[in-house]
């Protein structure tokens, strides 16, 4: 992904308001983050803490989509799987993100909903390795890694077309 401004990240923005976009809460950490390992830069909001933000490259452009998290929790006794990096966490871990459509459908409340880390650091996860492919070499641990990235990249592409069709 390429670097992004704090201006560029909130113009890319698709489904909020200006004001809400005004009002977003960077990451503390934006400085920091390197831009080449990063597939999607998503966080939830320190200032409100039922807001999350998702921003990547979808189809030659950057996308922000807004996010709002369910206000209940899972048990931390089960297991569930995020549905865009598919990684097997507590499922207090794991928490239901709608997002409003872009346009009409978005003002009459039509949202799309999956189930994502609910720290939405999905883009960390998938550059683990997997622990299925631990015990493989290192080039064969690579191609696990890469394999996660692009399943990452497909499912959120697919999450951000839904929240663009109007």
């Amino acid at each position: 992904m390429q670097a992004l401004s704090e201006a560029a990240i909130r113009r890319s923005l698709v489904n909020c308001s200006r004001s809400e976009a005004a009002a977003m809460t960077l990451p503390r950490d934006i400085d920091d983050v390197d831009w080449a390992a990063v597939d999607v830069l998503g966080w939830r909001d320190p200032k409100a803490e039922l807001r999350g933000w998702l921003v990547h490259e979808h189809e030659g452009r950057t996308v922000g989509v807004a996010l709002r998290a369910a206000d209940t929790k899972m048990s931390s006794r089960r297991s569930a799987m995020c549905l865009l990096c598919h990684t097997v966490q507590s499922a207090d871990a794991i928490s239901l993100f709608t997002a409003r459509r872009v346009g009409e459908a978005g003002r009459n409340g039509n949202t799309i909903g999956t189930y994502v880390c609910a720290d939405l650091r999905c883009a960390g996860r998938v550059r683990e390795v997997p622990p299925s492919a631990q015990h493989l070499d290192e080039e064969l641990q690579a191609l696990a890694v890469h394999e996660q990235a692009e399943g990452l990249r497909q499912r959120l592409a697919a999450f951000t077309a839904d929240v663009l069709r109007r």
